[in-house]
């Protein structure tokens, strides 16, 4: 099992009590859930994705947990549904387990330029090649530019534009080479960016963020926290202005001083508390 970035910060930050209720909304390889659940008195662990639900939940047996398949956009009633309409604290850990960007093979990273640009991750109804055949110009550069603030959004909605004329974008490969048609060369970093607003986009992860922090909020008890890792400052400043709408105080913010891989260095940990 991979440890997860910031680990024990979201073990300080959340204070784990014995006996205490907490929901894990992003299960994933179940590194943040094994640690909670050792201490809590119970644990509700909601995953998207069926394969990652069903592994996590083969190696990680447990009483003391509950495992639903859901996405977290209904946490709330989820939670109510499974006996935890009031919980000490709440996670979100808003990157991509290592299986997912691994095993999955649906185009969720630029290292893998064969694999189909699919990206959804739950139940969403159209693929990133999907978008990007039936998008016009100016509705790819909203979706680059509003999530990922890549500085040549629009020229890459164009080329892609007029490249499918003749060419689909179904691979991996086809979308980084039609961007390096803008760029001049392979750049790891707009690659980053790119693929990082299509799979938002894909996935409805800022509408679903948006759901999920404000049902979890409901759910939280007098003191309780809701502890949220982002991975890009898109994600960071909804996070914050989600917390600050929401009456949360933030009393914890953190970064990791390492991370086994690149994309984890750039984690941002923020701990709310509902204290009204």
């Amino acid at each position: 099992m991979h440890t997860p970035v910031l680990l024990q910060e979201v073990l300080d930050g959340l204070v784990v009590v014995k006996g205490g209720s907490y929901i894990d909304a992003t299960t994933g390889e179940g590194g943040h859930l094994s640690k909670i659940s050792e201490t809590a008195g119970k644990v509700l662990a909601i995953e998207v994705n069926k394969e990652q639900l069903e592994r996590t939940k083969s190696s990680l047996k447990r009483k003391n947990i509950v495992f639903v398949r859901n996405n977290f956009m209904d946490i709330e009633v989820t939670a109510r549904e499974q006996g935890f309409a009031v919980v000490d604290g709440v996670l979100f850990d808003l990157g991509l387990s290592y299986w997912e960007l691994s095993y999955l093979e649906k185009g969720l990273s630029f290292t893998r330029p064969n694999e189909p640009l699919d990206m959804r991750l739950g139940e969403s109804e159209e693929t990133a090649a999907e978008i990007l055949a039936r998008s016009s110009e100016d509705e790819l550069y909203a979706i680059f530019s509003e999530n990922s603030e890549e500085i040549r959004s629009r020229a890459i909605a164009h080329i892609i534009v007029e490249m499918r004329k003749n060419r689909a974008q179904k691979t991996v490969q086809d979308l980084t080479e039609t961007i390096d048609k803008v760029i001049g060369q392979p750049d790891r970093k707009v690659y980053a960016r790119i693929f990082q607003a299509l799979r938002m986009h894909v996935n409805h992860e800022k509408e679903n963020l948006t759901k999920g922090i404000e049902g979890a909020v409901k759910l939280l008890k007098q003191g309780g926290r809701i502890a949220v890792i982002s991975f890009h400052s898109v994600e960071d400043r909804l996070v914050k202005r989600l917390m600050e709408k929401n009456g949360l105080k933030l009393v914890m913010k953190k970064t990791p001083a390492y991370g086994d891989q690149k994309f984890e260095r750039s984690a941002t940990l923020r701990i709310g508390e509902k204290t009204s």
